[in-house]
């Protein structure tokens, strides 16, 4: 699977670019450098002049990428969701069994990520970080139903309606699999959050997994459901 990555192109949005970053050297800077000063100093204090100082670059020269911060962490999280989405299709193709099917499908969506080293300028894992940790401030503006109208979350929606499928496919009489399977993908990364700064509140920990949990979960609501 990973080499068949290597020579895929994630499409994104182009309405969330005035430039393509994918097709310059200083693009492919602008994507890696913000995804490590992001997760170094947080999404609230990253800042272009920041960045054109880190790379060594004018702050002109990033606007002319991208019309503001927003539209590039919702770039940065299409991209993430679109190499999830094409992990999922690849993993789960060739499982016949519906049940086998959806527990690789949310053992990809919640397990932890790391560097898969197929994309030289993104580091796959940091960006991780950061979606557990930022994704969330993405869709919770007064702007979100514009951006949902332009299309910036059309990725996101579709890996959670592939899971959708594939709990209709296990028990087509369950009614809330667009509930549940949503709550898993975000639920998981609220769980990697706890984790890693909340410990208390969560049972996930070094030996239970955000997977595991939800694993123990679509088993016991949809196949119990089901008997």
């Amino acid at each position: 699977m990973q080499s068949i990555l290597s020579n895929l192109k994630i499409n994104v949005n182009d309405k969330l670019y005035l430039k393509d970053p994918e097709t310059s050297e200083l693009g492919k800077k602008i994507i890696q450098h913000s995804i490590l000063l992001i997760d170094e100093i947080g999404f609230e204090h990253f800042t272009f002049k920041k960045l054109g100082e880190r790379i060594g670059s004018n702050e002109s020269s990033l606007y002319r990428y991208f019309e503001n911060k927003h539209k590039l962490m919702i770039y940065l999280s299409s991209w993430y969701w679109g190499w999830m989405e094409y992990k999922l299709v690849f993993a789960t193709t060739n499982i016949n069994d519906s049940f086998e099917k959806l527990k690789k499908a949310i053992t990809i969506v919640t397990e932890k990520i790391t560097d898969d080293l197929s994309t030289a300028h993104i580091n796959e894992g940091i960006l991780n970080k950061i979606i557990i940790a930022e994704f969330s401030k993405t869709m919770h503006t007064k702007e979100v139903d514009q951006d949902n109208k332009e299309g910036f979350y059309l990725v996101y929606k579709r890996v959670i309606n592939r899971i959708v499928a594939i709990i209709n496919e296990v028990n087509p009489d369950y009614v809330y699999a667009k509930s549940l399977a949503s709550t898993i993908v975000e639920g998981s990364l609220h769980q990697h959050f706890l984790q890693e700064h909340l410990k208390t509140i969560t049972d996930c920990n070094k030996t239970t997994s955000v997977t595991t949990f939800y694993l123990d979960i679509i088993e016991r609501v949809l196949i119990t459901k089901q008997d």
